[in-house]
């Protein structure tokens, strides 16, 4: 299974221009917790609702006035689509980060979350203990 398999194609994108406010109000109606900041297709950033949090609502700044690129995490982990699920794992332990935008070719083809990892994986930890279960005796 590769990261193709699982990813969201649907992503809340936005200019580094944009400003926060507006990559909130995006979030927000589209109720996930980040945005990938591209550039002619290409990831240069990701805001976070954490960013929002920490960058520009606990200092008292105007996300108006704001734009993503002042907060967003400037050159993405990114993942490729062809990566499969166990390298994923890794790769995202390793750079503590609990999303990633999937590239094809460099561009943005998706984005896939420490979330939608975790929902495999219980269904498959599922489907393994059904054949176990089945297979065992009775207490």
């Amino acid at each position: 299974m590769t990261v193709a398999d699982l990813m969201r194609k649907e992503v809340v994108t936005t200019s580094p221009e944009t400003p926060v406010n507006e990559v909130a109000t995006a979030m927000r109606d589209e109720n996930v917790g980040s945005a990938v900041v591209v550039e002619d297709n290409i990831p240069a950033g990701l805001v976070t609702d954490r960013d929002i949090t920490v960058r520009v609502a606990a200092d008292q700044l105007d996300p108006a006035a704001m734009p993503a690129e002042n907060i967003m995490t400037e050159d993405p982990v990114t993942v490729d689509v062809d990566t499969g699920v166990f390298e994923l794992c890794s790769r995202m332990c390793e750079e503590g980060v609990r999303r990633m935008p999937v590239v094809d070719d460099g561009e943005l083809a998706g984005i896939i979350t420490l979330d939608d990892l975790t929902v495999l994986l219980t269904g498959e930890l599922r489907n393994l203990a059904g054949v176990i279960e089945a297979e065992s005796p009775p207490y």
